[in-house]
């Protein structure tokens, strides 16, 4: 598992060059720790939120943790917590480490390596305040897992999932070369990896993707929905403009075979600096994302 698994598109991750399901989350470690970084902004304004339902969480738990940016994030909004990171992936575990090292929070923070959500049943007590970020649509049985979310919760204890949002947008429909409406075409591509890659997973079961009534489904009482922005206008930093690239050059690599020849050629352009239609040059680049989180707590 991993956040920002990925580029930030609706999905929160992108295709490899791999089969739908064997994403390298080791590979991807740079590029998920400079996306969670970018969009810092944004979740910690969900944090913020997130305050004002559980004021003074004893012990809060990230889902997927990933290499532990957001993790971090939790530990600095609520200094009384222990914060524990959970991933499948230990290399990232040990990123996750290391940053909390950096940032002074080490003494309160914590890791747990395995498979979701089976590990949760190794946490040394409930959760006040669980946090599952993009980490659930990496998981077969969707609602089985929020039940087992739910069942490592306290009562009064709060469940807060990040699913879904907008597709993430870097640059204007009609960008002067190729046809205009790329990133809308590469969303379609995107939407069938998706699709393809839950099918993939062991005991896939598909869902209508309510969450709240999926929430309600696994025992808790849902308590609210808020989607958070990040707007970076153009002429954007040169940081998101290096995040646009190793997004477009990640669905260049994974998507290139399915593109026509028109769209492959306007992607080499984008990624290629020396282009001045790159997007390490051109001045409309953006950067516009909203996250939704989704909120429920267990009452009994």
């Amino acid at each position: 598992m991993a956040h920002e698994h990925e580029h930030e598109h609706k999905h929160g991750h992108g295709p490899g060059h791999h089969g739908h399901t064997d994403i390298d989350w080791n590979e991807m470690a740079p590029l998920l720790e400079s996306q969670a970084e970018l969009f810092t902004p944004l979740y910690e304004r969900a944090l913020a939120w997130l305050g004002h339902k559980q004021t003074e969480p004893g012990l809060i738990v990230d889902v997927g943790s990933g290499p532990g940016v957001i993790s971090c994030l939790f530990a600095d909004a609520f200094p009384g917590a222990r914060v524990v990171a959970v991933d499948g992936t230990e290399p990232l575990l040990e990123r996750a480490r290391a940053r909390a090292e950096r940032r002074g929070v080490a003494d309160r923070f914590g890791t747990l390596a395995g498979e979701l959500p089976g590990v949760l049943d190794e946490l040394d007590y409930p959760a006040d305040l669980m946090w599952a970020g993009r980490s659930l649509h990496h998981l077969g049985d969707q609602s089985a897992a929020l039940a087992a979310f739910a069942a490592r919760l306290a009562n009064g204890g709060t469940l807060a999932l990040l699913e879904g949002g907008l597709p993430v947008r870097f640059l204007p429909r009609e960008i002067g070369i190729g046809r205009p409406g790329l990133q809308a075409r590469l969303d379609a591509l995107e939407e069938e990896w998706f699709e393809a890659m839950r099918a993939d997973l062991p005991g896939s079961v598909a869902e209508t993707e309510d969450w709240p009534a999926l929430m309600a489904d696994a025992g808790l009482r849902h308590t609210g929905t808020r989607s958070f922005l990040l707007d970076l206008p153009a002429p954007t930093t040169d940081r998101a403009r290096a995040y646009a690239a190793a997004v477009l050059g990640r669905m260049r690599q994974g998507f290139g075979d399915r593109l026509d020849a028109t769209d492959r050629a306007t992607l080499d352009r984008l990624l290629d600096p020396g282009d001045a239609a790159s997007v390490h040059r051109r001045a409309d680049v953006f950067l516009l994302a909203a996250h939704t989180v989704y909120t429920a707590v267990k009452t009994g």
